[in-house]
């Protein structure tokens, strides 16, 4: 009953994506020193101490990371491919959606416990943090970001082609959602990181352990 009712938000979700969904046509939240974008290929360099946090455990807060956007348009299915080395503790890359400062979830590789990892956030006036054993190569990983009638589901992929389940979590309804590239260094600067292969359109519709 759970799959079937995730599919069936999936299509009645009222997406009407009205902005151009290329690369070419996102914005800057904390633009980085070193960045290019050709084609559908971005290229970032990080700056130092950058980080998107709130309170949980550290009791700090943090919004300097760089997050690339685009406006969604309304309910929404984004994938993207991400090519970094991870050495550093945090260094982390991979897909934002945002509302506001407190509203918003960063999902990709980590790099913590001397290993890149798998992880996710989630912040609704708090950040939480899930995070485990990244199972491929975390120097070249794809992701797939849903937001449908206020539910998240979140996937990674080693391949493009078998995309398993991460997490999935109820997320506030908006008219349309900032969603694209983020990443950070809250240890250091200088992460050279390169996305590309980034898709944004209507919510796909797959059943939930549909992992295709």
């Amino acid at each position: 009953m759970v799959e079937k009712a995730f599919v069936l938000r999936c299509r009645r979700s009222s997406l009407n994506l009205t902005h151009p969904t290329s690369l070419q046509h996102g914005s800057w939240l904390n633009e980085p020193p070193s960045w290019s974008l050709a084609g559908d290929r971005l290229d970032v360099v990080t700056g130092e101490a950058t980080d998107f946090w709130r309170k949980t455990h550290y009791g700090f807060t943090r919004h300097s990371g760089h997050f690339f956007h685009l406006e969604s348009g309304g309910d929404f299915t984004a994938e993207l491919r991400v090519r970094a080395r991870f050495e550093t503790l945090y260094d982390q890359a991979g897909l934002m959606v945002r509302l506001d400062d407190e509203t918003w979830l960063k999902a990709g590789i980590e790099y913590n416990d001397d290993a890149p990892m798998l992880g996710s956030v989630l912040t609704t006036g708090q950040s939480d943090w899930a995070t485990g054993p990244f199972p491929g190569d975390a120097g070249d990983f794809r992701l797939r970001l849903t937001v449908a009638d206020g539910v998240l589901r979140l996937q990674y992929s080693t391949d493009g082609i078998i995309w398993p389940l991460v997490r999935l979590a109820p997320f506030q309804k908006a008219a349309s959602y900032q969603v694209g590239p983020m990443c950070c260094t809250p240890e250091r600067a200088g992460l050279a990181v390169s996305f590309s292969d980034f898709r944004l359109s209507q919510p796909n519709g797959k059943a939930l352990h549909d992992l295709s």
